[in-house]
């Protein structure tokens, strides 16, 4: 067999390789700068940056999952809202899921945060640091009451709304996800400037946290950008278009059934580069 057919033998056998492999199965970054491929939901992250456990007013939470690489932009972005969110005296931020060492699919949870883009930051604001137990399975801070649809008002402050206006007026973002009704109480506030607010978008499942997203990095032609949000502060009839989803009840089972392991999700990517990484020991 000659060298060429032996080296395209190579690349399809670490092809099938890889489109067997899940990316959580990667548990350190590839080296070099840092690149986004793809879009926030398919794609991945070649030289991904770990975000330091702890630092100057934030805390790295459920660090076991090993979801705290991005790219170099998102983590000079959560240091520096960090450390501004310190100054402000607002409390210590939680800062949870990034990526996976080199982005890609989870295998639960989200379907973003592929590309070192995504971040969540919990509502929950405390004044101090988590100890080593309670950061490993914190408590949430919900201030949406789901079941009910309903803003929890009590557990609001305008320390929240500090946060998430300091969150969103930065350049690199693109969007912040909240829940519908967070979004409505943003709207409510007599805002100086409402710029910002356009960024601020409604989704289901954020009432415990935020979701920030960050634009496609200057120069990086394989990332692939999000459309921008519709003109105006998304406050009116934009928003009453998000109706009240109250999550269906379920009806006590009549008998015991066998429990069913979901299956794993086998990341299928899209771009070579991301294949290649997969491949990559």
């Amino acid at each position: 067999m000659g060298k060429l057919a032996w080296l395209v033998l190579f690349i399809v056998s670490c092809n099938v390789h890889a489109l067997q492999r899940s990316w959580d199965e990667v548990s350190v970054p590839s080296e070099g700068e840092s690149n986004s491929i793809g879009s926030y939901a398919n794609g991945c992250l070649a030289g991904g940056q770990q975000l330091s456990l702890t630092g100057e007013g934030y805390q790295v939470i459920r660090s076991q999952r090993n979801r705290y690489y991005g790219h170099r932009d998102m983590i000079a972005y959560l240091t520096e809202l960090a450390r501004n969110v310190d100054k402000l005296g607002i409390g210590h931020l939680l800062v949870a899921d990034i990526s996976m060492p080199r982005g890609g699919r989870f295998t639960s949870g989200h379907a973003s945060h592929q590309t070192g883009l995504d971040a969540d930051i919990w509502l929950r604001l405390p004044n101090a640091p988590l100890n080593a137990e309670e950061a490993a399975d914190p408590k949430p801070y919900p201030v949406v009451d789901i079941e009910k649809y309903r803003f929890k008002q009590d557990k609001w402050t305008t320390n929240h709304e500090l946060l998430l206006q300091v969150a969103a007026v930065d350049e690199r973002v693109a969007r912040v996800f909240v829940h519908p009704l967070i979004k409505k109480q943003l709207c409510e506030v007599e805002w100086k400037e409402r710029d910002w607010l356009r960024k601020v978008r409604p989704w289901w499942g954020h009432y415990y946290h935020f979701h920030v997203r960050l634009h496609c990095p200057e120069g990086e032609g394989k990332c692939i950008a999000q459309n921008p949000p519709p003109p105006g502060d998304g406050c009116g009839q934009e928003l009453a278009s998000w109706k009240p989803y109250i999550p269906a009840k379920k009806k006590p089972a009549d008998k015991v059934t066998k429990k069913v392991t979901p299956k794993k999700r086998v990341s299928k990517p899209k771009f070579q580069e991301c294949i290649a990484l997969l491949a990559e020991p």
